[in-house]
């Protein structure tokens, strides 16, 4: 059976600055609640005040299935905040608050409570924060909670020093638990394992990803990893699968690893792009969904890879609306009940005009503004000389389908930085009919 694969633009918000983090709320009765992060450099003015200083926003928005004749997302709240790197929700209810985190560019942590989520007047209110170092930015979080596991409610940050901060979550409190020097330059990634909590990896600019065990302490990594030949942006844990680990890099590879084999991993996705975020499918075992910097927005389909713990995951979906570097994109727990009518296939891109021997440099630019990498292609558009873009048609003779063979509809936001926009959208993945033969008189 033949299955066709569609992307569609539902709705597009300008968050006036630049877009970096979004996040759906995993809590169960609050799956509607969407945050939006931004991060804006400004240039100091004068000669007294010339040091730039990092701003940013955190938006609340309401998804509302039976907006028909109104966009589905309504924005609920906006937080003049400090540029903000990375947000995620805390998956489960802490002391029964539903709990937001946010690494800033002031170095700190700082926590979220989402108040009355049920009677229709929600807004997020300031629950805690604390400081993981002076003159650093806080640079990504992760929760200890990725399998819904309240017992021991923990949060890792990472920062632009190159430490690595492993907190905890009491009655709204934070408390740091260990901190320590984990990289050379900036610790872009920390994240769990969600099956064992005690574990926790890092990426960092120096191309390094590192293990470490918090019951032996930070003192030495479990295993030092340089199979990425660029910095380690990008690191989640399958909540689905113990032991799998997906991470990504400036070097434009999406690598699957066994955790318990991290000398070699076992799968190889070239993206075409510096993969800045990583996101398993909150049910769905095999869907990966990652965000490309240069090269938009991807669905790798990670079935074959995981059961023969070899080749390339192959893209299933792509979405190309945005006209900007891609860094923030999540998927929706909200179920989409009917499939929506199929849209035109996107446009193929344009051929290069330009000749052979031409060549545009592209930079990659971290949202911190700390540092660029130049790359070069011969063809005007962001493919490094080698690699081939990410294509969703498969080998003649392959099949992919989704894990229960039946149509799938989901929800998705993504976000991009320079244009400043949120897009909200849905992919499709169905079955075609068989169209009846014609009978010819």
């Amino acid at each position: 059976m033949a299955w066709k694969s569609r992307t569609r633009s539902l709705q597009v918000f300008d968050t006036e600055l630049s877009a970096d983090t979004v996040e759906w709320c995993p809590v169960s009765h609050c799956h509607r609640f969407l945050a939006c992060g931004t991060y804006q450099l400004q240039k100091g003015k004068g000669e007294e005040d010339g040091a730039p200083s990092r701003i940013g926003r955190l938006y609340l928005f309401e998804y509302q299935r039976e907006a028909l004749m109104s966009p589905p997302l309504t924005e609920l709240q906006r937080i003049d905040t400090p540029a903000i790197l990375d947000l995620k929700w805390c998956h489960v209810p802490v002391s029964e608050k539903v709990v937001l985190g946010l690494a800033a560019a002031t170095g700190e942590l700082q926590l979220y409570a989402l108040a009355d989520c049920q009677d229709g007047s929600s807004n997020l209110q300031t629950l805690s924060n604390v400081e993981l170092g002076a003159q650093q930015l806080a640079l990504s979080l992760d929760w200890s909670t990725g399998r819904m596991d309240s017992s021991d409610v923990r949060v890792v940050c990472s920062d632009s020093a190159g430490c690595v901060s492993v907190l905890s979550l009491d009655d709204g409190a934070l408390m740091t638990l260990s901190q320590w020097k984990a990289h050379d330059f900036e610790a872009w990634i920390a994240a769990f394992s969600y099956w064992d909590t005690q574990l926790v990896y890092s990426g960092g600019d120096d191309c390094k990803l590192k293990g470490w065990d918090l019951r032996i302490g930070p003192s030495s990594p479990t295993f030092i990893s340089k199979r990425h030949s660029m910095g380690v942006c990008s690191i989640h844990s399958n909540p689905h699968r113990e032991h799998i680990l997906a991470t990504g890099s400036y070097d434009e590879k999406v690598l699957l690893w066994d955790g318990r084999n991290m000398r070699e991993p076992f799968s190889e996705s070239l993206v075409g792009g510096g993969v800045w975020r990583l996101k398993w499918h909150p049910t769905h075992q095999h869907l990966l969904l990652a965000a490309c910097m240069h090269n938009d927005f991807h669905i790798l389909h990670c079935q074959r890879a995981m059961e023969s713990n070899e080749g390339a995951c192959p893209v299933v979906a792509s979405y190309i609306l945005h006209n900007s570097l891609a860094y923030g994109a999540d998927w929706s727990r909200l179920s989409l009940e009917e499939p929506a009518p199929l849209s035109p296939p996107a446009k193929e891109p344009k051929e290069c005009l330009a000749d052979n021997g031409g060549h545009l440099r592209i930079q990659y630019e971290s949202p911190t503004a700390s540092f660029d990498t130049s790359l070069e292609d011969d063809c005007g558009q962001y493919i490094p000389e080698g690699i081939a873009p990410p294509s969703t048609s498969l080998n003649a003779g392959d099949t992919v389908t989704p894990d229960d063979a039946t149509s799938l509809s989901f929800l998705l936001a993504s976000c991009s930085f320079y244009d400043h926009m949120l897009h909200l959208w849905r992919w499709d993945w169905a079955p075609v009919e068989a169209q009846p033969a014609k009978d010819h008189c």
